[in-house]
């Protein structure tokens, strides 16, 4: 591994030759490149109302994305449906990829229920909020695959913070070891909420990878073709036998850690001059535009397809009803539980002392 990156398109949007990846997106004709654009042109737009939604109330939280479309576009649409995924609490693109309905990505951060899908239904966990934990279930999926002898493949989304978690490096040995078909895609992101990633390591992430047995590149996480070329590299590897891939995108959180951060605390503006530079929307479009794909009445029309994935976000976010306070108990063990029915009557109790008070 070098310490060079993967490109395939500069930030301007020219594209550049590379013998070893270019043959992984040779099949993307303009068809799939528009929808690409319209993906991460989308998700962007998702991301901006929820930041609203928060702002006005209607969210408790909401974790932004801005800046990381290209890397979770590009390795999101190179999955198949058999494949499956383990997230943290960033990964909304990729969700959206995934088919999770729009209204499901609401119903957590507005409070309103524990979880946001069924992950069966969309091959999707749903998200680790513990950093790092995400990665050991994804190695044990992975085995698990491997055992049943289906040729399937586990991935497992994570920040450049989670490489400094024992969940992550465990879960490394036990991929290392056990051959396992999965991904570890790695969204540097440049910071660990208010930590930059120079604290945490002095060679780029990928470099961490081959120590335990793992082969690993580095990608520019803001160029889509780049990060599809990548992982459907590693997807054939996995599938093929070769076992684990480590995969560092080099991308930029451009908004907040959470919308209960303050990154200007932090962030250097210049820094973030510098990245809104190597914006992935603006290079996916210089690239279309250059070749001739995006004329005026389709980027009107993908701007109005955006809108209306808003519009639809907004009116099922606010639809969402507050649960009966005793749903609480609900499907926490999958049999009867004398503990669990004894604290539910107590809150029961509790709940009936205000009925009727002044």
């Amino acid at each position: 591994m070098g310490d060079e990156l993967v490109q395939l398109l500069t930030p301007r949007g020219e594209r550049v030759p590379n013998h070893l990846y270019d043959p992984w997106i040779a099949d993307l004709e303009s068809e799939q490149l528009l929808r690409l654009y319209e993906d991460l042109v989308v998700v962007r737009r998702i991301d901006t109302e929820a930041t609203a939604l928060q702002r006005q109330g209607e969210l408790g939280l909401w974790p932004p994305l801005l800046g990381q479309e290209a890397a979770q576009v590009g390795s999101a649409r190179t999955l198949r449906s058999d494949d499956f995924v383990f997230s943290s609490y960033r990964e909304n693109a990729v969700a959206y990829c995934r088919g999770v309905q729009l209204v499901d990505l609401a119903r957590v951060w507005r409070g309103t229920a524990s979880s946001g899908w069924n992950p069966y239904d969309v091959g999707m966990a749903t998200p680790s909020i513990i950093i790092g934990a995400q990665t050991l279930h994804a190695v044990g999926y992975a085995i698990g695959c491997a055992k049943d002898g289906v040729d399937s493949v586990a991935i497992a989304y994570f920040g450049d913070g989670a490489t400094s978690e024992g969940d992550t490096n465990e879960a490394m040995v036990f991929a290392a070891s056990f051959h396992a078909p999965m991904i570890f895609f790695c969204q540097n992101n440049q910071w660990a909420i208010s930590e930059p990633v120079s604290l945490q390591s002095g060679l780029p992430l990928a470099a961490r990878a081959p120590g335990f047995g793992i082969p690993s590149l580095r990608v520019d996480g803001n160029d889509v073709l780049a990060v599809m070329a990548a992982t459907r590299c590693a997807l054939d590897r996995a599938r093929t036998g070769g076992g684990p891939t480590f995969i560092e995108a080099v991308t930029y959180r451009m908004g907040p850690h959470t919308t209960s951060d303050d990154p200007g605390r932090y962030v250097d503006p210049a820094e973030l001059e510098r990245w809104a530079a190597l914006d992935p929307i603006a290079r996916m479009e210089g690239y279309l535009e250059g070749l001739g794909l995006l004329t005026g009445a389709a980027k009107a029309s993908i701007t109005s397809a955006a809108d209306e994935v808003a519009r639809r976000f907004r009116a099922g976010c606010l639809s969402l009803e507050d649960p009966e306070p005793l749903s609480v108990f609900d499907n926490v063990y999958s049999a009867p539980h004398s503990g669990l029915e004894r604290q539910k009557s107590q809150y029961a109790a509790y709940l009936a002392g205000f009925e009727g008070g002044a």
